[in-house]
């Protein structure tokens, strides 16, 4: 691949050495830029949209693929089109981290590259399901907005992020476009659906977990569909998790396969494969009953969620392992494919969870035979908009481990709340 020209500002990277040292495919010539004005993308004009049958309620497609092995994935394009689109945009962020790692950058600040991540990841996702599933409309409920990149000073990092966006577009070699700056910010601004009960919307978090991001560790892009409310569909791609299971607290592996790809329609169980793209395997949560015998993954940071309760919980279980404490949804991923038994996240006080921190996730879990639930045993409820309307917390596990769980939790919460009482 030619030399990336500006990618990063100058005063983020020394030395664009390590900008040219790697490639993100097979080298291609590249596009020359400022390329030619376009304000979005569209399809060809030999292939027309064509317009979909209007599905059965989700629960009905569920009971249906469930007792019919012929009927097949009722979502299979959207399945196929999502996992192209994070794959796509796993290739971005890889190239990005690896820089951001060189570089030694430990801030998300407005011109960092995890900035550039972030849109470049949310362009190539809304780009691939547009050109990818044909539909009467399109709905994204996603993380970014462009308002940032439309102020003044803002022209470095949106010609950065045009560059980078247009490179993983030539480099993949799917499609024959190119996008224009503005063509950016309008791609960008498709994501601002709010969602709700009605209709289908797809739910977009561009990179979760931006610290571990930053740190060179744990990340995901994580990719939903709703429909009328309910989430069908869900993939993770997970550049940096082991595709065998997890075996230390760092959230590394014995093997050198790295990348992790789970996928999820509800009805149709859970899968994982490698994003080199190895053939999908089922995965389904560990079968312990046994609260001795679980360990339990959270989040890495105290600020995304109260450690000390969560160490409550699993001394009231008697869980004797340490916590599994990794990022981003890549969390799910594990759990789902039985790397742990238990999940728990409680966030401080005051913070509204977003669906795309879950949406996603919860359905690989459930897919995998585990259950999702806030703190007091409700369903997550992705119908209400942009949050989550939920009490306390999140929590997921195995159904034979659920009751004592849910139990656990409770007591530890009501007793954190007596002692805050007494200050």
């Amino acid at each position: 691949m030619a030399a990336r020209v500006g990618l990063f500002p100058h005063a983020l990277l020394a030395s664009s050495a390590s900008i040219s040292s790697r490639a993100l495919a097979p080298s291609r010539a590249r596009l020359p830029y400022p390329p030619p004005p376009a304000p979005t993308y569209r399809r060809f004009a030999s292939a027309p949209p064509r317009l979909r049958p209007r599905r059965a309620p989700p629960a009905l497609l569920a009971a249906s693929a469930m007792s019919s092995g012929a009927t097949g994935n009722p979502y299979a394009a959207e399945l196929a089109a999502a996992k192209k689109a994070v794959t796509l945009a796993a290739r971005l962020c890889q190239a990005v981290q690896q820089d951001i790692v060189q570089s030694d950058i430990q801030s998300k600040a407005d011109q960092s590259p995890v900035t550039v991540a972030d849109y470049g990841s949310q362009i190539l996702v809304s780009l691939v399901l547009n050109m990818e599933v044909s539909s009467d409309s399109f709905s994204l409920v996603a993380e970014e907005d462009s308002e940032e990149l439309r102020k003044d000073g803002a022209e470095e990092i949106l010609e950065n992020i045009t560059d980078l966006v247009n490179e993983t577009i030539v480099d993949d070699g799917s499609y024959n476009i190119s996008l224009s700056k503005e063509g950016i910010l309008s791609t960008i601004d498709s994501g601002k659906s709010e969602g709700g009960p009605s209709g289908r919307h797809w739910v977009l978090d561009p990179i979760d977990g931006t610290k571990g991001f930053l740190r060179g560790d744990q990340y995901a892009i994580a990719l939903a569909l709703l429909d009328e409310g309910k989430v069908v569909l869900g993939v993770l791609a997970c550049p940096n998790l082991p595709l065998s299971s997890i075996s230390n607290l760092n959230g590394s592996a014995s093997g050198d396969q790295i990348g992790c790809l789970f996928s999820a329609t509800i009805g149709c169980g859970a899968e994982v494969e490698s994003l080199d793209g190895s053939p999908p395997q089922k995965i389904s949560v560990c079968s312990t009953d046994n609260p001795v015998n679980a360990s339990f993954f959270e989040s890495y940071e105290s600020a995304h969620s109260m450690h000390d309760l969560t160490g409550s919980i699993a001394q009231k279980l008697g869980v004797q392992a340490p916590p599994v404490r990794i990022d981003s949804q890549a969390k799910y991923g594990a759990l789902a494919r039985g790397d742990g038994a238990i999940y728990l996240r409680f966030p401080h006080k005051g913070y509204k969870e977003k669906i795309w921190d879950h949406a996603a996730g919860s359905i690989v879990v459930t897919e995998a035979g585990g259950i999702v639930t806030d703190a007091s045993g409700n369903g997550l409820d992705f119908s209400k908009g942009r949050f989550l309307d939920l009490d306390t917390g999140i929590i997921a596990t195995n159904k034979q481990l659920m009751p004592s769980l849910l139990k656990a939790v409770q007591e530890s919460i009501k007793e954190k709340n007596q002692a805050a009482s007494l200050l």
